[in-house]
């Protein structure tokens, strides 16, 4: 099983930068960077869980319409990407429902930062994947963690995928910066220990990064951006889709793993 994600948030980088940046300029390249993507999986015919901004889903409701309509799943991601706050999750989801018209069941933290579980599980969310088990200088430090699907205070966590033994993460700066090959062996390697792959990118990637030295974004972020990374997602779902592998959304995943294991959300 694949569950393939992308966080769909008001491009931000520049920021992180000391670049005066605003909210409708990184909209701009969120939302053409979301129009690939979306345009990727349909020629693939896979789907995927978008986890969504405030942000995103209130100046950008036609791509959220878009996103539903081709079969995909759309979690929440915060409000403001920039400036998350504590209660975010719970505003996150105000937006996002009245924006989809859905019910929304799972959330992501901006940055993949740390969330109090019991408060997911108030506001109606059945799976938090804010968990990266890894370790990654400046960022993470959670090598002590479940590497796989895990409940804590009755809600699913489902963290990224990493490899076996020495959690290697293989989120997407791994697949800017490996070799393609290498990339997708570790990812045959996750998916015949654990059973299924999990993995998440932004739509800022697929925006020719390279092109726009003004946004000061490190050479490990522009590398392979643009069309270079849309080939890349591209030839990673062909290869997961020619040895038989079935996208799923997260949404999916729950249902399977609480009908399998009899999970108790309470």
């Amino acid at each position: 099983m694949i569950l393939l994600s992308f966080d769909i948030e008001e491009f931000d980088g520049p920021r992180e930068h000391g670049v005066d940046y605003s909210l409708e300029e990184g909209m701009k390249v969120s939302i053409e960077g979301t129009e690939i993507i979306l345009d990727i999986l349909k020629a693939n015919d896979v789907r995927a869980t978008f986890f969504c901004t405030g942000n995103f889903a209130n100046n950008a409701p036609d791509i959220i319409k878009r996103i539903m309509k081709e079969g995909h799943e759309i979690a929440c991601h915060g409000v403001d990407h920039w400036q998350p706050k504590e209660s975010d999750f719970a505003r996150s989801k105000e937006i996002v429902e009245s924006v989809a018209g859905i019910t929304v069941t799972g959330y992501r933290q901006p940055r993949m930062f740390p969330v109090v579980e019991s408060e997911i599980k108030r506001v109606g969310y059945l799976y938090n994947s804010s968990l990266n088990p890894a370790f990654i200088p400046g960022r993470y430090m959670n090598l002590k963690t479940p590497r796989t699907w895990f409940m804590k205070d009755g809600v699913m966590q489902i963290p990224a995928s990493v490899t076996p033994h020495i959690r290697f993460p293989l989120f997407w700066l791994s697949l800017h910066n490996l070799p393609e090959g290498i990339y997708h062996r570790m990812v045959r390697r996750v998916l015949r220990h654990d059973g299924y792959f999990v993995t998440y990118f932004h739509p800022w990637e697929f925006y020719e990064l390279k092109k726009h030295p003004e946004f000061k974004m490190p050479f490990i972020i522009k590398n392979h951006s643009g069309q270079d990374m849309a080939n890349r997602l591209d030839r990673l779902i062909k290869m997961l889709k020619r040895e038989c592998h079935e996208f799923i959304t997260y949404n999916e995943f729950v249902h399977i793993k609480t009908k399998l294991n009899k999970v108790n959300f309470i």
